[in-house]
């Protein structure tokens, strides 16, 4: 009798053991199937925080800010565009003015300076037929022996120091026009570099106390110190 109770009992306890094995088996499945689903979740929703993100960034207007360096090639190659990158659109006139001016004086003076050098080889080369000398004569004028003129001697030298003298201006108008190229790159960058800088006109200055160290060597001495803050 007492070894079928053992025996029952031995039974017992295998089944109870199954169940709760089975049991503890079903629930680790379903808390790892719910631990997988967490976790894709959690990826899936990081993505979406970052794609919204990007969105965001995308539409949001980031502060204008030109690139010197483009400036700068830019307005080598075309005169005037760098202050339009810069968007300084106020600058134009004066950059395009200036070009005129430049343009117009190089152009001026190397009419004149042909004219001249083209009255004085005629002057000198004894044809007959080459006389654009005479079309440069003062009003009234109208022979190169007048004594107004000093005589066809002084004429020439007259004539000759006229060539020399609408070259120079004309190579100092050359050398001019280069420097006002320069000149307006040169604005272009200094303004892409500093289009940021704060030029607020708030100024802020205080004392305060501070440590130093002085040249007797005593170190933490106490002091006043001078602080200047742009704003």
């Amino acid at each position: 009798m007492k070894i079928h109770s053992y025996i029952v009992l031995v039974l017992l306890f295998f089944v109870s053991y199954s169940a709760y094995a089975g049991t503890t088996f079903a629930d680790s499945t379903k808390m790892s199937d719910t631990l997988k689903i967490s976790s894709l979740k959690a990826v899936r929703i990081k993505e979406i925080v970052n794609e919204a993100e990007q969105i965001h960034d995308s539409l949001t207007l980031k502060p204008f800010k030109p690139d010197p360096l483009k400036v700068v090639w830019m307005g080598a190659i075309i005169p005037g565009y760098g202050q339009i990158m810069n968007k300084k659109y106020w600058k134009l006139p004066i950059v395009y003015g200036g070009f005129l001016g430049c343009a117009y004086a190089v152009s001026w003076n190397s009419t004149i300076y042909e004219s001249y050098k083209t009255a004085y080889r005629d002057i000198i080369d004894n044809d007959p037929s080459t006389n654009s000398f005479l079309d440069i004569l003062p009003k009234g004028i109208t022979s190169i022996d007048s004594p107004y003129i000093g005589g066809e001697a002084n004429y020439k030298v007259i004539l000759k120091n006229k060539q020399d003298n609408y070259r120079r201006y004309r190579d100092l108008s050359i050398i001019v026009s280069v420097a006002y190229y320069a000149l307006t790159i040169v604005d272009a960058y200094v303004d892409a570099q500093l289009y940021d800088f704060d030029i607020s006109p708030d100024l802020s200055l205080r004392l305060q106390p501070t440590l130093m160290e002085n040249s007797f060597g005593v170190k933490n001495t106490l002091g006043m110190q001078c602080c200047l803050s742009l704003k």
